[in-house]
């Protein structure tokens, strides 16, 4: 499991650089609107996270459409936590946003990995 995680975290890094490549490449190059352009990162970045955690980290062999919805899922369920996290440590508790923002990485990642090893990539839920 902690290989898993390690690798989990690799490749979460790298979707943070599809992320912000396509966000940049819409929004600077293609001229779309800053929130189409931050979706549009986002997308990709899943998907290109699911690709590579199916195949890398946990080596699945589920049904891909079931399993890719699954992952969108919890994906955007941790955006959804990571703002509220970063809104309630920021607004209501007066933490610096960076390190509110960091904390809520640290949080996200947790959940995005547990969800995956014990929900998204298990045999037991194909």
């Amino acid at each position: 499991m902690i290989e898993q995680f390690i690798k989990f975290c690799i490749v979460g890094g790298s979707g943070v650089l599809v992320d912000f490549g396509v966000t940049y490449s819409c929004k600077e190059r293609a001229r779309l609107n800053k929130y189409i352009a931050s979706s549009l990162g986002f997308i990709v970045a899943a998907t290109t996270n699911y690709l590579l955690n199916r195949f890398w980290t946990f080596q699945s062999t589920n049904s891909m459409p079931a399993e890719y919805l699954k992952f969108i899922g919890i994906s955007v369920m941790g955006l959804g936590l990571n703002n509220v996290m970063i809104y309630l440590l920021t607004e209501k508790m007066r933490v610096n946003f960076y390190f509110s923002k960091l904390l809520a990485i640290g949080v996200v990642t947790v959940w995005n990995f547990l969800m995956s090893y014990f929900f998204t990539f298990n045999p037991m839920f194909d």
